[in-house]
């Protein structure tokens, strides 16, 4: 790995959204300051943008910093912004596996995924994972369990249980779950993030934390045990406590990632603090992996309206982490 410039692959996602124009903008806005490549059909790229093919992630630093480096990747057909079309939902898995073996081959040190539409791909090749995520484990092979981090210069925050119903939440948690999760969040986030021991605030599941087990009793018969637990180990863990308060600026200097314990428990607070910025992050694989916080868009797409923020921040921190893992 170069030490001044470790290069990010940013797959084109559905071709349809907002992925190819992004990819534009975030050449634009970054410049020479992280070195990346788009791996993609450059029919799909807005018209007049300005790429240069290149033949390996290597030679991305050497494109002028106006110009989008291109790993050309051939799909079935053109693109229609905000049409999703199925015949290429097979290019847009390809590219993603591709983009996977080239890092695990130490082509490139990070991946960064733009937004796909699960149900396109289904419908289009029969994609049989519930997203990328699912799909990114399966390919970092047998026994990697992943963990999905939403993170802001403000605010990092992770659900123990994630794309579910909330009536299904108490029954999903497990002890297990709930360890493993907050051993890789606490694992990675040293290996990756360069933070030695990282302070851990973990949220009840009910309100006011159970309440002494007058609202609920998963916060003493579940999580509590499980905390003592890992404290015991060494680690630095606070809760489980009440998530109403754990998000102001004064709480949130306490602590370096929340751990919660639903979906919306951990996102509507990242996403009210920092929308634009949010980067989603996935813990527990092999490589690092970083995605921009927000779908194709599809409703905007062609119109050159759709903010770069995210992705912008999402290859930002995709080479920071390759550079922390790698010193």
């Amino acid at each position: 790995m170069s030490a001044a410039c470790p290069v990010a692959l940013l797959t084109c996602g559905d071709p349809s959204g907002i992925g190819p124009e992004l990819a534009v903008k975030a050449r634009a806005v970054l410049g020479a300051e992280v070195c990346f490549a788009w791996i993609g059909d450059p029919r799909h790229l807005p018209p007049g943008a300005e790429w240069q093919q290149i033949d390996t992630p290597r030679e991305a630093p050497d494109v002028a910093p106006g110009t989008l480096p291109v790993l050309p990747h051939s799909f079935t057909a053109k693109a229609a912004p905000g049409l999703p079309d199925p015949a290429n939902a097979q290019g847009v898995i390809d590219v993603i596996a591709r983009a996977v073996a080239l890092v695990q081959e130490g082509a490139a040190e990070a991946l960064c995924t733009a937004p796909i539409n699960k149900k396109v791909l289904q419908d289009g090749a029969g994609f049989a994972y519930p997203g990328h995520t699912e799909y990114l484990a399966a390919l970092a092979g047998e026994g990697a369990r992943s963990v999905m981090m939403l993170a802001s210069d403000q605010l990092r925050v992770v659900p123990v249980t994630i794309h579910i119903p909330l009536a299904d939440v108490p029954a999903a948690l497990s002890a297990e779950l709930l360890e493993e999760t907050i051993r890789i969040t606490s694992s990675d986030l040293s290996a990756r993030l360069g933070i030695a021991t990282p302070r851990i605030a973990v949220a009840g599941l009910n309100p006011h934390a159970g309440e002494g087990g007058k609202m609920g009793r998963e916060e003493i018969e579940l999580i509590t045990p499980v905390l003592d637990r890992l404290r015991a180990e060494g680690m630095r863990i606070n809760g489980p406590l009440s998530a109403d308060t754990m998000f102001h600026a004064a709480a949130r200097a306490r602590y370096d990632v929340a751990v919660c314990m639903y979906h919306d428990q951990a996102l509507i607070p990242i996403k009210t603090l920092d929308f634009d910025r949010g980067v989603n992050v996935t813990l527990g694989l092999p490589f690092v992996r970083t995605s921009p916080d927000h779908g194709t868009a599809y409703d905007i797409a062609g119109q050159g309206i759709a903010n770069p923020s995210s992705t912008v921040e999402a290859l930002r921190l995709a080479v920071r982490m390759a550079q922390a893992g790698a010193e």
